[in-house]
């Protein structure tokens, strides 16, 4: 409570969380205006009946579930982001630009990946008006119509796009997670009022099952969050003038989860992506695109095969992101630079050899919680049959992560201008 407090007493910091929390008001009184034409009753029951869209409207923010004009939320820009991580594979070019030209190199890479965002919300919308047309959620649309509703939502998702960086440019956490993160939480109290009025007395061993899960979950995520593994660093003394320095002894944190909730992302987006495909087949054939959206629901409807295929992309997507993002020869060769050391190592290829042996380790254990956490809520769906257990893992998962981000940041903010005031 002080820590909160402070933060209202510093007028620079007051203005940031003030601003931060007017963009999150902007974007949920964007995301209550629907498009026209809905069957209110028809999506209620698409929705119901489709595990995937349920995972995309934690994604778009909750835009999704009465078709606003930011249905698609931050989803085409986090698509563009995983294409762009993937090519930076490919184009070692790329790769140069985000990790060896520093800010001016990762300024060219998120502006490539705007781009690629803008094409990716037209055929995604383009796409998902047509399935729900098929599905008779949307009436019979003109050409003018269609036309104007994929132009409105495709520039939802770039505003939106905008409001995450704006919020990010705050220093108040990372906006796009934050706009999930608001996404999520908008959908508590709706939750809570239709558990209240579905009440049963038979239902309290089932609630009071997922209440103690939620709490284990939670301080799981805390843990693992928080878990670093302590590599010691020494520094050779050198001799300047008359001066001796350095025979510092330290240490070189290594994260146990490197990656975050990105992989979560990452796994859900790639998911969505054989759904991505059918809807832009409506592009050339309405027909194939309900045919092919009837085979990817035969093979994910399964939650035995859905759930496996979940761990297996978590747990590869969270060894792929750290090891796109965290570089242990660079790190080696910072330290050599520097005069550091590991003790009984050798500087240079042997140092990095041992702080990639040590990342490995870590970052299994690290994707295995993952992916743990992920599976945990659909095997709670098959003991108890309730399918909004589904969608909360993920939710939960991705809430504490976004909230420790953003607590870290505010502390950081705070430390700064308790020092600024000692000097």
């Amino acid at each position: 409570m002080n820590r909160i407090l402070q933060i209202f007493k510093i007028p620079d910091l007051r203005k940031k969380v003030l601003a931060v929390l007017g963009l999150l008001v902007v974007f949920r009184a964007l995301a209550a205006i629907p498009i026209p034409g809905i069957d209110a009753t028809r999506l209620e029951e698409f929705f119901s009946s489709n595990q995937l869209f349920g995972f995309l409207n934690i994604f778009s923010g909750g835009g999704l579930d009465n078709l606003s004009i930011m249905m698609l939320g931050v989803t085409p820009y986090i698509t563009a982001t995983i294409i762009m991580q993937l090519l930076t594979i490919i184009f070692p070019n790329l790769k140069k630009y985000y990790y060896e030209e520093g800010p001016e190199g990762r300024a060219k890479f998120n502006r490539i990946s705007r781009w690629l965002t803008v094409p990716l919300a037209v055929l995604q919308g383009y796409g998902f008006l047509n399935l729900l047309k098929s599905q008779g959620v949307l009436g019979e649309l003109s050409l003018f119509e269609l036309i104007t509703n994929v132009v409105v939502i495709s520039a939802g998702s770039v505003v939106l796009m905008w409001l995450g960086e704006l919020i990010t440019e705050y220093k108040i956490g990372n906006g796009i997670s934050f706009l999930i993160f608001a996404g999520i939480v908008s959908g508590l109290p709706q939750a809570v009022i239709s558990a209240a009025v579905n009440y049963q007395s038979s239902m309290i061993p089932t609630y009071l099952a997922y209440v103690i899960l939620a709490v284990i979950v939670v301080a799981g995520v805390v843990f693992v969050n928080e878990a670093e593994r302590k590599i010691p660093v020494a520094y050779a003394k050198q001799v300047r003038g008359n001066r001796m320095y350095g025979g510092a002894q330290t240490y070189l944190p290594l994260k146990v989860n490197q990656a975050g909730v990105i992989p979560i992302i990452f796994a859900v987006s790639l998911l969505l992506f054989p759904q991505f495909l059918a809807q832009a087949a409506a592009i050339f054939s309405p027909d194939l695109s309900i045919r092919l959206n009837e085979l990817v629901g035969r093979f994910l409807g399964s939650v035995t095969v859905y759930s496996a295929l979940y761990f297996v992309l978590v747990v590869l997507f969270t060894y792929f992101y750290t090891a796109v993002t965290f570089d242990p020869e660079e790190i080696a060769k910072n330290l050599q630079k520097s005069g550091g050391f590991i003790p009984g190592i050798r500087p240079g290829e042997q140092t990095s050899a041992a702080i990639g042996k040590v990342v490995h380790r870590t970052t299994l254990f690290g994707a295995l919680f993952l992916g743990v956490v992920a599976i945990l809520p659909n095997l709670t769906q098959i003991v108890t049959g309730i399918q909004a257990l589904t969608i909360g893992g993920t939710a939960l998962l991705i809430v504490v992560a976004v909230a420790l981000e953003v607590l870290k940041q505010v502390e950081s903010q705070l430390t700064v201008r308790e020092y600024e005031g000692i000097f």
